[in-house]
């Protein structure tokens, strides 16, 4: 009986002991972060590392992950060493193998102060919680970008085993794109940014790839972010020598109207005027002369559009890539305001896609849409267009609205309220600020009196480009050059604005944009 009693003993201790190392070895290895004071200028930091295995660990290491401003200023009790904002600290050259059970501390000092705590910890390459829940993804090779004037779009190669990925832009996560490529929106033209990439999975977050350096485009018309480029019209309304308007005004930039279909998916100014050899071409040559350049406008109100004529967004994109080889273009506007492309949802997807296509075929040029609106923003057609750019993947630089035509008595008032609605549009379509989202819009006013005998005198315009520069608006255009002189108590024609003013009055107002 004795001997039975010390059998059973014997075989319990076994399965007890069997059961303690299971036990030890599933709780794994583990790190844990205490961020012991914090001083306002300043903060200690400090990780614990426990083997909760029933073997020696002969190495370990820690790699935190800091939120974007926050570093390491001193270090005890570990070796340090940072990437971007990744600091990973690993056991002095003192230390030995880390015992089962036992646990290890180090800490640090960082800077600045109000630590809001690490963004992402990884223990020996995996999860810091421990657990053995496997291993987390190696680091994402072939990182690269291209740019726009305000986004940078990502691709790199799978790791395996991941089944996400972080974007990180100069050191703090921007994304969490679940494939292979990202694009990097509401961007500042001409500045560089550093990119990173992780992989994740159920283990936790891997280590970053190699960083690096993109650097976004300057925007269209050599004139950075910003752009004042009145409309001119060289098939209508006595047009004007421009090297004379630019010399009266200091005007730089120049919308072309109008190109448009010749028949089929060809493009041509106002339908039947050839890109080389006519009057349209020797217009933005002579501009060129003068140190200025040209935004060609595709669409307008009246004619033959090449949008409905395309039948594909690939077809479209040819013909707009016609138009920017033959001038080397930095920017297009597409004036996308009548009913056959405006309210005809394929067209309006088929612009878009086309848009898409050509930011892709053209380094740092810059995508234009206008549009109409109502007096507090965009119209359901407008919000469609927004929401579908976002969806599609278009990547416009500018949403312009055209303000006028509401049959208004205060034409200021009326632009504001359109412009802030059309702020709180991008706003929340994009997540942008709404710095971010002023610099992605435009106004295309209507000078002197409108279609509908609305009244846009020099004062009021004025206060409508004051408005706009305060804001940092990204655009200010006007229909047109051509009407950008007096003939007061006219109507509305093609030569004149229909009000008191002198010659070139509102390019000169615009041109301080």
């Amino acid at each position: 009986m004795k001997r039975i009693s010390l059998a059973i003993a014997a075989i319990t201790a076994v399965v007890v002991a069997l059961l303690t190392a299971q036990a030890a070895s599933a709780a794994g290895v583990t790190a844990s972060f205490t961020k012991v004071s914090d001083w306002g200028s300043g903060f200690e930091g400090k990780v614990t590392v426990t083997n909760g295995t029933t073997s020696s660990l002969s190495t370990w290491s820690v790699a935190l992950d800091f939120p974007s401003g926050y570093g390491v200023s001193s270090t005890w009790d570990a070796n340090h060493s940072s990437s971007g904002q990744t600091h990973t600290f690993t056991p002095p050259s003192w230390a030995g193998p880390l015992a089962p059970g036992a646990t290890v501390s180090f800490g640090f000092n960082g800077s600045p102060g109000n630590f809001p705590g690490i963004a992402a910890c990884r223990l020996n390459s995996g999860s810091c919680s421990g657990g053995g829940g496997g291993t987390v993804p190696g680091a994402p090779g072939g990182l690269s970008g291209t740019a726009s004037a305000s986004s940078v779009s990502l691709t790199w190669s799978g790791a395996s085993g991941a089944t996400s990925y972080n974007v990180y832009r100069n050191g703090t996560k921007v994304g969490s794109p679940t494939g292979t490529s990202y694009t990097d929106s509401g961007l500042s033209a001409n500045t560089a940014y550093s990119y990173q990439v992780s992989a994740s999975n159920s283990a936790g977050e891997g280590p970053k790839s190699s960083s690096i350096s993109v650097t976004t485009g300057t925007g269209g018309g050599n004139t950075g972010t910003k752009q004042a480029a009145p409309y001119l019209y060289v098939g209508w309304g006595d047009p004007p020598n421009p090297a004379t308007v630019m010399n009266a005004t200091g005007i730089k930039a120049f919308t072309m109207a109008f190109v448009l279909s010749s028949g089929g998916c060809n493009p041509a100014w106002d339908g039947s005027r050839p890109l080389q050899g006519g009057a349209d071409a020797s217009t933005i040559a002579a501009i060129r002369a003068a140190g200025g350049d040209v935004v060609p406008s595709f669409g307008g109100w009246s004619g033959n559009k090449l949008g409905p004529n395309c039948g594909t967004p690939e077809a479209l994109a040819g013909a707009y890539q016609q138009v920017i080889n033959a001038y080397s273009l930095k920017a297009i506007d597409i004036d996308i305001e009548n009913s056959d492309e405006f309210e005809n949802e394929a067209v309006q997807d088929r612009i878009l896609n086309a848009l898409k296509i050509v930011k892709q075929n053209n380094q740092g040029i810059r995508t234009i849409v206008t549009f109409g609106t109502s007096t507090t923003g965009p119209t359901y057609y407008g919000n469609r267009l927004i929401d579908q750019s976002k969806a599609l993947g278009a990547n416009i630089d500018v949403f312009t609205l055209m303000p006028f035509d509401f049959g208004s008595s205060n034409i200021y008032n009326d632009t504001v309220g359109a412009s802030q609605g059309l702020n709180n549009k991008l706003k929340a379509t994009f997540g942008w600020s709404t710095a971010e989202a002023y610099a992605h819009q435009g106004i295309s006013g209507m000078n002197g009196l409108s279609d509908q005998q609305e009244m846009t005198s020099t004062a009021t315009w004025q206060n409508i480009t004051n408005w706009a520069k305060s804001n940092g608006l990204g655009r200010l255009a006007f229909w047109s050059v051509n009407r950008d002189r007096g003939c007061a108590g006219g109507g509305v024609v093609s030569n004149c604005s229909g009000i008191a003013q002198g010659d070139w009055d509102f390019t000169r107002i615009t041109a301080g944009f």
